[in-house]
């Protein structure tokens, strides 16, 4: 595929913009999200612009802080369709609720929420608001959330390169295996934006540890289910980002 082409599968994927027909909700041919996953940060600045933007309008509204970081989360989650979050509510619950592997991705299956699942939406949800609270001056909530969309998104890249899918089937296993330049194309990328929006130090602690965040959630994964599918994709993404927000907000 042309770079374009890839960017465009990495936005389809990613969100719930229309760059492409779904072709009915089918999942993507095998191997092209692994081929288009370096596109995954750049994505991410977008989607983090949208909400970055809508919080710093709503500030220039009037609107208090809390206000203004709500709808700049609920802005994201239209972006995407909030299928990030759905990933770590199916994730929480199969990890939480299953007794074993199989009844694991069983539980992930069911489009159903528990009560993990609900536990992990209130923590994500709350810890970013109040992240971005915290931060309250709007154009740096705006940088911060450019900064947690992107590097979130490019952690998905060495997920993929380093994990293999626990199922045979799904967005997990047709997504396949990105050549390693691809995979530190990513990872370059959502460092220079995260460096850039959260100044060196701050971004270089906050790349750090979402990188920690993430890699321990991975070894859960693979303890739990043998590697990742795409609600454990989705978790790593929340983890990435509820860290990078709670850095770039740390006094």
């Amino acid at each position: 595929m042309s770079l374009f082409a890839q960017f465009m599968t990495a936005t389809g994927v990613l969100t719930r913009l229309p760059v492409a027909p779904r072709d009915n909700g089918a999942a993507p041919q095998q191997g092209t999200v692994a081929e288009a996953c370096w596109a995954f940060p750049a994505v991410g600045a977008g989607i983090g612009f949208i909400a970055g933007a809508v919080m710093v309008l709503a500030a220039l509204s009037g609107l208090g802080t809390a206000p203004a970081a709500l709808l700049a989360l609920v802005a994201g989650g239209l972006v995407t369709g909030a299928l990030h979050e759905d990933g770590l509510a199916d994730t929480a619950d199969g990890f939480g609720g299953g007794r074993d592997r199989d009844e694991k991705l069983a539980i992930m299956r069911d489009s159903r929420q528990g009560s993990y699942g609900i536990i992990a939406l209130i923590l994500s949800i709350g810890l970013r608001a109040a992240a971005l609270y915290t931060i309250a001056e709007p154009v740096e909530g705006a940088l911060a959330l450019i900064a947690a969309h992107t590097a979130s998104r490019a952690a998905l890249a060495p997920a993929l390169y380093l994990l293999r899918p626990a199922r045979d089937d799904g967005l997990g296993a047709t997504a396949g295996r990105p050549s390693l330049a691809t995979t530190l194309v990513a990872a370059a990328i959502g460092a220079v934006v995260a460096l850039g929006a959260l100044g060196p130090v701050r971004g270089l602690v906050a790349l750090i540890l979402m990188a920690a965040a993430v890699a321990g959630t991975a070894m859960l994964a693979r303890r739990q289910i043998g590697g990742y599918t795409g609600d454990v994709l989705g978790a790593f993404q929340q983890v990435g980002e509820i860290v990078m927000l709670l850095v770039a907000a740390a006094k």
